[in-house]
């Protein structure tokens, strides 16, 4: 009998990764699992600080004639778009991961569980996997001359730009690694026999 570990998967996809005879490869998608989990959860505490920025920009900014001068911070403006950037490339693979990521369910959730095990391991497989890599093949190469350079923002008063465009090769790289333990966890399940 194959011990399995449940994950919470809102989506309703194939939610465990098999124990048995392959401890490397469990211990591989266990460890992605918890990275994007990790990173996801630490990029959801941006939803806060825009919050508290925008706030303080948009109360600043109802002083400014009161004051006689510019209040509200353009790097404020900067970092409160640079942490929605975060929010969105960061959580995308933890969404991917709880199976919360947008799909076609009209499909998806008309499939049996072998059915939805196939369209895991085909689409990571052949669509998620290749968009990753091409992802990481057009980003790189951007933030990498950013960080030479040591681009910073047009604006007067703005942020440096190489932080935020480092973060995106980041984000395709975990989310490249969240489709392989995706892809892995699901061909898994069909070879053993597990999906019926």
């Amino acid at each position: 009998m194959v011990e399995r570990q449940v994950v919470r998967t809102p989506g309703g996809g194939l939610g465990s990764t098999p124990r048995g005879p392959y401890p490397v490869a469990v211990k591989f998608i266990d460890g992605i699992d918890r990275l994007n989990g990790i990173v996801g959860r630490t990029a959801a505490w941006s939803v806060l600080l825009m919050a508290l920025i925008g706030a303080g920009n948009a109360v600043a900014s109802y002083f400014e004639p009161l004051a006689g001068r510019r209040l509200a911070s353009v790097a404020l403006d900067e970092l409160q778009w640079y942490l929605f950037s975060i929010l969105f490339l960061l959580a995308a693979p933890w969404a991917l991961r709880e199976n919360a990521h947008v799909r076609v369910d009209v499909m998806y959730g008309r499939l049996g569980v072998r059915g939805k095990a196939w369209t895991d391991a085909l689409g990571g497989a052949l669509l998620l996997l290749p968009f990753c890599v091409y992802g990481l093949v057009v980003s790189y190469p951007a933030a990498a001359e950013s960080l030479r350079i040591g681009e910073v923002s047009p604006d007067p008063g703005g942020l440096s730009r190489w932080p935020i465009k480092a973060v995106l090769p980041i984000a395709f790289a975990l989310l490249a690694l969240q489709g392989v333990a995706n892809t892995l966890r699901a061909a898994s399940q069909l070879r053993r026999g597990e999906v019926s």
